[in-house]
């Protein structure tokens, strides 16, 4: 899902190799994890994934996510590439919704309705790195928010962080916090927005990419992608990937793509569960993916257009595959979905699992 706004500003990314430091206020730079042969690259701007290498079946290293070669380009995006998107991921229906007798009215930045946080979202802010640690067993780094009550319509206090940390087995989890310091309560829905090619994110397109998707039922949508409020089952429909298959099998039976929330089966008393599994055939990676969330964004990057991305590569249309696990969209306005709202005092967790694997 793309986000329509744009802001102007230039820094050059430089890498931080300091081990345990705190960022100064306000500064952008670029910090790297390393485990084995797997190195990922993440900048404070919008506690965003820039790179993500790792070997390939026959040894070699490639990158297999989408972005960019500077900071400024990063602050210009339009994609919301590796992103950490909030308060509220996804759209909002009429950028607004009622809680506990009071209706907030929201900043809207997809016409009338609100996507990912509004135009000034978490995508958009400088993150705190309060912790780096690129050595040992365990390599992490961890990001910090204070997002102040009333931020894009939002009511509440809370502070949010992400860690990252690279584990043995080729694994790597990223875990989203918040905790409601303040007076009000609030909706909490904070995802990853990074998009995947696992043949390179200089391979083309993703479509011969095979998916398997744990849900057996998904949230039918308007024609501003908004959920109708219904959650119908996948079966005859081009959004069944119950067994493995080709993204692009029935692609061309959807307008631009796939742009769609699972319901995901989950597992009763596990406290993760897997939400997906993609491989692609030529790199031989397969990517497996683990969440405590209800939902899974299913995105193709439908509206990715000649986007100057990592070393001048040109990103088109179908360039990368986002898979945003969440709390359902427009959840804040449809009571039978799975709610997420964090009262005063209290906190919010999303976990996600990846484990990548050569075949």
């Amino acid at each position: 899902m793309a986000k329509v706004t744009v802001l102007l500003c230039f820094c050059v990314l430089a890498v931080v190799v300091s081990v345990n430091a705190h960022t100064e206020k306000g500064k952008v730079g670029i910090y790297e994890l390393k485990r084995g042969d797997m190195s990922l690259k993440f900048t404070n701007w919008g506690a965003t994934l820039v790179s993500f290498v790792l070997p390939d079946k026959n040894g070699k290293l490639i990158d297999i996510v989408l972005g960019y070669d500077t900071i400024k380009q990063y602050k210009n995006d339009t994609t919301y590439f590796g992103a950490t998107v909030g308060r509220v991921a996804n759209r909002i229906k009429g950028a607004q919704f009622k809680l506990h007798g009071n209706t907030y009215k929201l900043v809207p930045n997809e016409g009338k309705n609100m996507l990912h946080g509004g135009p000034k979202g978490y995508a958009d802010v400088v993150w705190e790195v309060t912790k780096h640690l690129n050595e040992g067993d365990e390599p992490h780094i961890v990001f910090s928010y204070h997002s102040f009550d009333g931020e894009e319509g939002f009511p509440g206090e809370i502070v949010v962080t992400v860690r990252y940390t690279l584990l043995a087995d080729n694994r790597l989890t990223v875990v989203m916090k918040a905790r409601n310091i303040g007076k009000k309560a609030t909706p909490v829905n904070i995802a990853n927005h990074a998009y995947w090619n696992l043949g390179g994110h200089n391979n083309g397109d993703i479509l011969s990419e095979k998916i398997q998707i744990f849900a057996s039922k998904y949230t039918p949508v308007d024609s501003e992608l908004i959920p109708t409020g219904k959650i119908e089952a996948v079966k005859g429909t081009p959004f069944d990937f119950l067994k493995p298959n080709a993204i692009g099998s029935r692609i061309k039976q959807l307008p631009k793509g796939y742009d769609i929330n699972y319901a995901l089966d989950g597992v009763r008393g596990r406290k993760i569960w897997k939400a997906a599994v993609v491989q692609d055939k030529n790199s031989g990676i397969q990517m497996e993916l683990s969440t405590n969330a209800p939902g899974l964004q299913f995105y193709t990057g439908n509206m990715i257009k000649d986007v100057k991305g990592k070393a001048g590569f040109v990103y088109k249309a179908h360039a990368g595959l986002c898979l945003e696990t969440q709390w359902y969209p427009d959840y804040v306005n449809q009571p039978n979905f799975p709610q997420s709202v964090v009262e005063p005092g209290k906190k919010y967790k999303h976990v996600m699992m990846y484990k990548f694997s050569t075949h």
